[in-house]
C-alpha cells in the first residue's frame, strides 16, 4: 500500500511539475517586456514636437513659463505643468522619457520615438480645410505614419530588425481625432454637421492600426476622447444661462459629453471587430472618458478642488479662461499649486490629473479588456536587481 501511495504521490507531482511549467511559459508569452514606446497622436501626447517644428518667431505657448513647471522645471514643449500621460506610462513600464522625433539633433530613439504633434487631427488637413476648417499645420495621423515608415532606415536599419522593433513596442495611437472636432466645435458649427465626421475618423485610426500591425506591430494603446463638455475652453464658448444644459453632478456640459461618448462608443466597436481580424494581436482600448470624468464627479477623492472646472493657469470668466489671454502670455501665471487642479490652461490637464489618468490606465479599470501591466511591472523589477533597468515605484 505504502508503494502505491509513493507512486500516486510521484504521478502527481510530475503533473503539478508540468502544470506549473505551462502556466509560466503561458505567462512569459504574455508578459512581454517592452523595448521601447512608438507614439502617435496631438498635444496629449506631444512631448514636444510642435516645439521642435517652429520657427523662434512664432513658438507655441508650451515654449513658454509657466508651461513645464511642475517637475521639469522649464518648458519643454508639453502641454502641462508637468509630466503627461505618455511620461506615466514610460516609468511605469521602466523606459526613458518618449523623445519628440521633429527638432531633435541626433537624438536616441533606441528606448522609444514620438510623432505626436499639438493640434494635429486623425483626417488629412486639406480634407477638413475643404469644409471650412481651419488646421494650423498639417501633421495628420497619416502624415506622422508617413514620416515614421520614412525614418525608419534611420531608427532601426535592416528591415528585419525593424518588424522586430515594431512588434516589442508599445504603440500609443493617441489620443488622436478631438481637433477633427474641436476646429468646428469652436466655429459653432451645428452638432450634427460634427457627427458627420466621427466614422471617417475611426476609420481613420483603424486605417493606421492596421497599417502598422502589418509592419509586424503586437500591442496598441488605443486612446478614446475625453469629456469635451468638461473642457474649460468649450464651457467658456459655449456658456448658457439654461441650467438644464449643464450635468448637476459635474457641471459639465451636457451634450458635448454625450457627443464625446458617441465617438468612444464607435471607437470601441471598430477596435472589436480589429481584434477578432487579428486575434494574435493586443489592441487595449484606453477609457480616457471615463477615467477623466470620474476626476470631475468626485475631485477631492482625487486630491483636488471642488471647483474642478476651473483652469489653473488663465484669466478672467467664471473658469479662469479666456482665449484671447491663453497660459503663457504676458502676465497671465499659473495657481499656487497646481497638484490641487484637474485643468491646466482650458484645453489641457495639469500632471496631477495626468498621473491620475494613468494610474487608471495601469492600476485600475480603464484599460479594456484588461491588460496585465502587474507582470511587466515585476519583469522590470528582476532587470533592476541585475542593473538593466531603471524601475520607478508605483
Amino acid at each position: 500500500m505504502a508503494s502505491l501511495d509513493s507512486h500516486v504521490l510521484m504521478k502527481l507531482g510530475s503533473l503539478f511539475l508540468s502544470t506549473l511549467f505551462v502556466s509560466i511559459v503561458s505567462s512569459e508569452s504574455q508578459c512581454r517586456n517592452f523595448e521601447s514606446i512608438i507614439s502617435f497622436g496631438d498635444s496629449i501626447a506631444d512631448t514636444g514636437n510642435l516645439l521642435g517644428l517652429s520657427d523662434h518667431n512664432n513658438l507655441p505657448m508650451s515654449a513658454f513659463p509657466p508651461y513645464g513647471e511642475t517637475f521639469f522645471h522649464h518648458p519643454t514643449g508639453r502641454f502641462s505643468d508637468g509630466r503627461l500621460i505618455i511620461d506615466f506610462i514610460a516609468e511605469f513600464l521602466g523606459l526613458p522619457y518618449v523623445p519628440p522625433y521633429f527638432g531633435s539633433t541626433n537624438g536616441n530613439f533606441e528606448k522609444g520615438v514620438n510623432f505626436a504633434v499639438a493640434s494635429a487631427t486623425a483626417l488629412e488637413s486639406s480634407f477638413l480645410e475643404e469644409k471650412g476648417y481651419h488646421c494650423p499645420h498639417n501633421f495628420s495621423l497619416g502624415v506622422q505614419l508617413k514620416i515614421f515608415k520614412q525614418s525608419l532606415p534611420n531608427l532601426c536599419g535592416l528591415p528585419s530588425d525593424c518588424r522586430d522593433m515594431i512588434g516589442n513596442a508599445l504603440i500609443l495611437m493617441g489620443e488622436i481625432g478631438a481637433n477633427d472636432y474641436n476646429f468646428p466645435f469652436f466655429q459653432l458649427r451645428p452638432l450634427d454637421e460634427v457627427k458627420e465626421l466621427v466614422p471617417l475618423v475611426i476609420s481613420t485610426i483603424s486605417s493606421a492600426i492596421t497599417e502598422l500591425i502589418g509592419m509586424g506591430g503586437r500591442t496598441f494603446l488605443v486612446p478614446g476622447g475625453f469629456p469635451l463638455g468638461c473642457s474649460v475652453a468649450f464651457l467658456t464658448l459655449h456658456q448658457t444661462s439654461n441650467m438644464e444644459e449643464y450635468d448637476p453632478l459635474t457641471g459639465c456640459l451636457k451634450w458635448l459629453n454625450k457627443f464625446g461618448e458617441y465617438h468612444s462608443e464607435q471607437l470601441q466597436e471598430e477596435l472589436n471587430r480589429l481584434r477578432k481580424l487579428n486575434p494574435h494581436v493586443n489592441i487595449i482600448y484606453a477609457d480616457y472618458y471615463n477615467a477623466s470624468l470620474r476626476l470631475g464627479r468626485e475631485p477631492s477623492k482625487y486630491g483636488f478642488i471642488n471647483r474642478h472646472l476651473s483652469a489653473c493657469c488663465g484669466v478672467g470668466g467664471p473658469y479662469n479662461f479666456n482665449l484671447s489671454r491663453s497660459c503663457g502670455s504676458v502676465g497671465v501665471e499659473a495657481c499656487s499649486d497646481p497638484s490641487k487642479y484637474v485643468a491646466w490652461d482650458g484645453l489641457h490637464m495639469t500632471e496631477a490629473a495626468h498621473k491620475s489618468m494613468a494610474d487608471g490606465l495601469v492600476k485600475g479599470p480603464y484599460a479594456i479588456p484588461p491588460f496585465d501591466w502587474s507582470c511587466l511591472s515585476s519583469m522590470i523589477k528582476k532587470k533592476e536587481v541585475v542593473g538593466n533597468t531603471i524601475f520607478f515605484d508605483e
